[in-house]
């Protein structure tokens, strides 16, 4: 019998993703690492780069774990930030293997 598949996860992202929100970010990712998971970045104003760092990282992680990991639905804010800050969208995107 195969392995059941876990069920696909969904975190929305809040509108300002700062220094204060990286922990809770990484919590809450880590929480649910181990299921595929769509991240939901329509409503984000502002990230700073230590969420960006928490994402790319999230990323490695689900990819190493075979896992899909996936932004979808990004503001322009959310887009043009991580552009700016060097992070292409194929870094936070991990499909499942």
């Amino acid at each position: 019998m195969a392995p059941k598949k876990a069920a696909p996860g969904s975190l929305k992202l809040s509108s300002v993703l700062d220094l204060n929100e990286a922990s809770a970010l990484h919590g809450k990712l880590m929480a649910m690492r181990g299921s595929n998971v769509t991240i939901d970045a329509s409503q984000v104003e502002r990230i700073g780069v230590q969420c960006g760092q928490v994402l790319v990282a999230g990323a490695k992680a689900w990819q190493s774990d075979k896992k899909s990991f996936l932004v979808e639905k990004a503001s322009d804010a959310f887009e043009k930030t991580m552009q700016l800050i060097g992070i292409d969208g194929a870094n936070l995107v991990a499909k499942e293997i």
